[in-house]
């Protein structure tokens, strides 16, 4: 399965290994490259018309978030999803998330919900399938107001870190039909929560809305095997 890929320009004006990093981490996350897919160096040089030092950096990086594994002298290759990483990064998001939207629900409804409903806005503006890579950025502005509103914005840098496979999941999830219409649902529930000060229907929409794509994790692992890692 691929999703079609952006298409990039190295601005030679910056350090070029930053922005190979950034375009191969967007192509991993998108599942423009999927997992198993090798990575020839020489390609990547010539592609980006580098030598191989940038080339060299971007891949220590990815290795070391998870997302490529390097094999000396042999090839270098996109990790599989990892479900018990993308498990805990689920974990670690709805323990931050539910605790944030309850506290804001209480102390900030009709501010929150402003602030939510601008971002569920834009994102309704791009529910189609030629635009999964825009949806999905919108689909995680309207969760990073939920830590600037609650003044926690340090760990939303942490969480994305964190979530690169979970990431790779939800890219993969996004496909199936009506996905894109039930993310828009629960963020209007949740919302709709926010406004009214209800905390507890609004975490009950949040833990629903989060449980989504770990809930056809047997699914992915039918029917795409050799993308996952359990």
């Amino acid at each position: 399965m691929k999703l079609n890929p952006k298409e990039f320009a190295l601005d030679r004006s910056r350090q070029v290994a930053p922005q190979i990093l950034e375009i191969l981490r967007s192509r991993i996350l998108s599942m423009s490259l999927p997992p198993t897919t090798v990575l020839s160096r020489l390609s990547l040089q010539s592609e980006f018309n580098v030598s191989q030092t940038p080339v060299r950096d971007a891949l220590i990086r990815l290795e070391e978030e998870g997302l490529v594994e390097v094999y000396p002298q042999y090839a270098t290759v996109v990790s599989r999803i990892d479900i018990r990483n993308a498990t805990e990064a689920h974990f670690l998001r709805l323990s931050i998330e539910v605790e944030a939207v309850r506290r804001l629900t209480l102390n900030s409804p009709e501010e929150t919900a402003a602030a939510l409903d601008a971002a569920l806005i834009r994102q309704r503006h791009v529910m189609s399938p030629e635009t999964y890579d825009l949806f999905d950025s919108l689909d995680k502005d309207f969760h990073r107001v939920l830590y600037e509103r609650a003044d926690i914005l340090g760990l939303w840098s942490a969480v994305r870190r964190q979530s690169v496979h979970l990431d790779r999941l939800r890219m993969m999830n996004l496909p199936m039909p009506g996905k894109l219409e039930q993310i828009v649902a629960d963020h209007q529930a949740i919302v709709d929560a926010v406004r009214r000060g209800d905390a507890e229907a609004a975490v009950a929409a949040l833990r629903k809305h989060l449980s989504g794509t770990l809930s056809i994790v047997d699914f992915i692992c039918e029917r795409y095997p050799d993308y996952v890692s359990r």
